[in-house]
């Protein structure tokens, strides 16, 4: 995909603000803000489809995908808002949200999905269980910290959320 530069004139000659580039140097900060796009998107559709999932009486397992679905839905919807805003195309614009999100949402969703599995009673808690809510935001926190040295190193090769900030302002 061409990046038309000619349109940021104004970022020219410099590393769009410490997000990096490939070859340039990105910060932690830059990956963690990175990370809570992703985070924000993952937990406005798993909290969606297990409430869902729980109010239409579903088993654990459609609930789960349900709510990795919706993760990947609110994750993208919340990249396309952005690009979209910037003034690209539809097309475009999902292309750019899928390149920049798919493998931070992904990790984001195996982590924290998989500390929900493995922590036991999480599976079986309901929706007004201190349990539920504890685990899940201690599931979201484990997969932040483990994802956000992959958006480090995937901005760091001008992947990832660097895709996205080339069309920032």
């Amino acid at each position: 995909m061409e990046h038309a530069h000619e349109q940021h004139q104004g970022h020219a000659g410099h590393e769009h603000h410490g997000h990096g580039t490939a070859g340039g140097k990105v910060t932690w900060a830059a990956a963690a803000q990175a990370t809570l796009h992703c985070l924000t998107g993952c937990a406005i559709g798993e909290v969606l489809g297990m409430v869902i999932g729980t109010a239409l009486g579903w088993g654990n397992a459609p609930t789960m995908v349900l709510a990795i679905a919706l993760a990947f839905f609110f994750g993208y919807a919340l990249t396309l808002r952005g690009v979209r805003a910037a003034g690209l195309d539809l097309r475009t614009a999902i292309r750019v949200a899928l390149a920049a999100d798919t493998l931070s949402i992904a990790v984001m969703e195996l982590i924290d999905n998989g500390v929900i599995l493995l922590w036991p009673g999480a599976m079986d808690a309901m929706l007004s269980d201190l349990l539920f809510w504890t685990t899940l935001g201690i599931a979201f926190a484990v997969a932040f910290v483990v994802t956000t040295p992959v958006n480090k190193w995937m901005i760091g090769r001008g992947k990832g959320h660097a895709v996205v900030h080339a069309y920032h302002h």
